[in-house]
């Protein structure tokens, strides 16, 4: 049996809309690139046209984007490598057998050296090393066009359809700015391990190909929060929510509503119609982004032109394990609790934090005792 589950599949199930998304782009950028490249028909004339590869590099480029085999470097540099050697090889090779593998073997390794490895490089290798007639009339002109012009626009069209899709390409570097143009690492990815140090265990577990070292770190940060979850026990949102709300309606002024926030200090104001029921939640950067620029003058604006209606809801079963990497991420400052469409509480960071603090509190007594009644160090 369990030969046979190995024969299954290896990559994780993903969603109609993602699957979808990649199908999409890649018909999108392959259009484009073809009617950059004039003809699907070789043209020798040109050099201009498709070549089968763009077909795979189409895979990496919209269907798996964060790897690094379809990063900019790897993609072009990769090709472009292929090429030449394909071209050279073709040129002094005569047996087409012994061309094609020593085409293939030689853009393996070179593209290795170079930290270019992207699987379509081999093919574009095999598909200049097969197609003696071309590289006679083409000859390296092959490696500029179709080669290296096709795959540079096959990347800008993948980094403009990632940015029209909510998706990131080229990855994020590591050292890269966050969110708020600062130096910090995301919360979630703040482990204490350098980049060096993320870079040794790639490469010790040989997964250099598979994964960028922020991609690590950002899985190493979500398994930790995912077993944080585990610790905190069956408590849910209803036990640590606030329940006395200050709420306001859809016509509720700008100002009122900046009244209450700085009079409260609350970070969230749900919004709710004539019956008690939840239409959505302001919270405080909503209010600043609608009075920014606007030199306070914005302020008989109606609280529905600024709520949230699409973040996040809970009931009061859902488990506080459940809310914690929303906040915990920066997802959100706090989710409503929604019952038959009506709010009867919210979870705000605050509340987290008071839950996790107590929860400790109460978890160290155990752990004293099953240790016997010892003190730990730090607890002296």
């Amino acid at each position: 049996m369990r030969i046979f589950r190995s024969l299954g599949p290896a990559v994780a199930g993903t969603s109609l809309w993602e699957a979808t998304r990649a199908g999409i782009g890649a018909l999108i950028g392959l259009a484009l690139t073809g009617l950059f490249l004039l003809s699907p028909a070789i043209d020798l004339q040109t050099g201009l046209y498709l070549v089968a590869p763009f077909g795979a590099s189409s895979v990496l480029l919209f269907a798996i984007p964060n790897s690094p085999l379809a990063q900019p470097w790897s993609a072009i540099i990769g090709n472009s490598i292929a090429a030449l050697i394909g071209v050279a090889v073709c040129m002094l090779v005569a047996d087409p057998a012994v061309r094609v593998a020593l085409a293939v073997s030689l853009t393996i390794t070179a593209t290795i050296l170079c930290r270019a490895v992207h699987p379509p490089a081999g093919a574009v290798a095999m598909t200049a090393a097969m197609s003696p007639d071309a590289i006679e009339q083409l000859g390296f002109w092959f490696v500029l066009a179709p080669v290296a012009s096709g795959t540079c626009l096959l990347v800008l069209l993948a980094m403009i359809y990632a940015r029209l899709t909510g998706r990131r390409y080229p990855f994020r570097q590591f050292d890269e700015p966050n969110r708020h143009g600062t130096r910090d690492a995301e919360p979630a990815e703040r482990l204490g391990l350098s980049e060096q140090e993320l870079a040794r265990i790639l490469e010790r577990y040989r997964q250099s190909f598979n994964l960028g070292v922020e991609d690590l770190a950002r899985l190493i940060g979500a398994a930790e929060l995912q077993a944080a979850t585990h610790h905190i026990g069956p408590m849910t949102a209803g036990e640590i929510m606030s329940r006395n709300l200050i709420t306001v309606g859809p016509t509720t002024r700008l100002s009122t509503l900046a009244d209450l926030f700085g009079r409260h200090h609350f970070t969230s104001l749900p919004v709710v119609g004539p019956k008690d029921e939840y239409l959505g939640v302001i919270f405080q950067i909503h209010l600043i982004e609608a009075l920014r620029g606007q030199h306070g003058q914005d302020v008989t604006r109606a609280a529905a032109s600024i709520m949230d209606v699409h973040g996040p809801r809970a009931t009061a079963d859902t488990p506080v394990a459940a809310l914690l990497p929303m906040m915990a991420e920066g997802e959100v400052d706090a989710v409503p609790i929604v019952e038959e469409e009506r709010i009867t509480g919210i979870v705000t960071r605050t509340d987290m934090m008071a839950a996790l603090a107590r929860h400790r509190a109460q978890s160290r007594p155990e752990a004293d005792r099953a240790r016997g009644g010892r003190i730990s160090p730090a607890g002296r």
